[in-house]
């Protein structure tokens, strides 16, 4: 039976300057058998203030009738800027994979999402051609440009249970094609 140990490390910062980036390279020597690591984590300050589980120990894909429900899509279009909603009939939030296709060329930045009232912001950064597809993959964590990785600000999107709320920004007086996909989840899995 696997036996998980948790563990606390504090980086040292050599200057006293913004950090862009912290690699990580687990090293194990003088051992045997397998090991796992898993849900690594970096936040700011010097005491550990948090844990956060998997979900797939908790979660299941959401089930009608004892049968998984297949992922959910819905489709819309944005001028400048709208509310979408979308309706998650599963029990808790889910990973939302979202595609943008601008129909007019738009300028780098001017493709926004968030969730809410506005919280949860993401902005693809590069400039936008009329045709392109900007992907931004919960499911995933890749964001992408016509397939190919690009540049975000922010965060990868998710839908909240119930009716999810989501605010869309293009280019004042421009217009987008929104794809949205997402698998409902629920209660289930091992108990923690």
């Amino acid at each position: 039976m696997a036996e998980f140990t948790r563990f606390a490390e504090t980086l040292e910062c050599k200057k006293d300057m913004r950090v862009v980036a912290v690699t990580v390279k687990p090293l194990v020597s003088d051992c045997t058998g397998r090991i796992w690591f898993t849900d690594l984590m970096a936040q700011e300050g010097d005491r550990l203030t948090g844990y956060v589980i998997h979900t797939e120990t908790v979660m299941e894909k959401y089930r009608e009738n004892g049968e998984i429900v297949p992922p959910r899509f819905y489709n819309g279009l944005v001028r400048s800027s709208a509310t979408l909603v979308a309706f998650n009939l599963g029990q808790t939030s889910a990973g939302l994979d979202v595609k943008v296709y601008p129909v007019q060329d738009m300028a780098a930045g001017s493709i926004e999402l968030s969730l809410g009232a506005g919280a949860h912001k993401a902005k693809f950064l590069s400039a936008a051609n009329a045709g392109d597809e900007f992907s931004l993959l919960a499911s995933s964590r890749k964001c992408l440009r016509n397939g190919a990785a690009t540049k975000k600000d922010g965060f990868f999107q998710y839908t909240a249970a119930g009716d999810s709320k989501h605010p869309v920004a293009v280019e004042k007086g421009k217009s987008a094609r929104i794809y949205f996909e997402f698998q409902e989840m629920q209660d289930g899995g091992d108990a923690v």
